[in-house]
């Protein structure tokens, strides 16, 4: 009896570390995840210019969100661009500091609507780290994209003619 009592035990500590365990890597994993299949909106990373040009014309607009706790300025430079599709677009987001100190902030990104973010490919973003701004510091960060020419073929989307990229600013602790 008191022998199954351990082995329950020692199952149950297992159990529990393998739990522990799988709650700890289950952000980074999803992140990845959506990074590399567009679910939930989230724009893939593709390291390289597009190679092809569509024919399908797209208006993109762009929008900027950031938490009261990050005492920043941030907007778009311009509200929209219109491109065909696997054209390289070069944008730019604008960032102040009000503060007289350093603040570091993160953005997190989305495309809507949801189901175009597969389509929607960055080649370089300042989202893609933590940025630093030093007291009253201003800034124009680069976002680098392109539509996926595929995007003409998908039949849910065959009538879409705007995406909107969106960015949430979050302040990052300096521990």
């Amino acid at each position: 009896m008191v022998r199954n009592n351990k082995k329950i035990v020692y199952i149950i500590i297992i159990t529990l570390f393998f739990m522990l365990g799988v709650t700890a890597v289950s952000v980074p994993l999803y992140k990845m995840f959506c990074q590399v299949t567009g679910f939930g909106g989230t724009p893939r990373i593709y390291r390289k210019p597009s190679e092809e040009i569509g024919e399908k014309r797209m208006r993109v607009t762009f929008d900027a969100n950031i938490n009261k706790d990050l005492k920043w300025i941030f907007r778009p430079e311009q509200q929209y661009v219109d491109v065909k599709t696997g054209e390289n677009s070069l944008i730019f987001y604008y960032a102040e500091n009000l503060t007289n100190q350093s603040l570091k902030g993160m953005a997190i990104y989305n495309v809507i609507p949801q189901t175009a973010g597969k389509y929607f490919n960055k080649i370089e973003c300042f989202c893609f780290n933590e940025q630093t701004l030093k007291p009253y510091e201003k800034v124009t960060m680069p976002v680098l994209f392109f539509i996926d020419p595929k995007i003409a073929e998908d039949e849910t989307l065959k009538d879409l003619k705007e995406i909107t990229l969106s960015y949430n600013f979050f302040k990052v602790e300096n521990n």
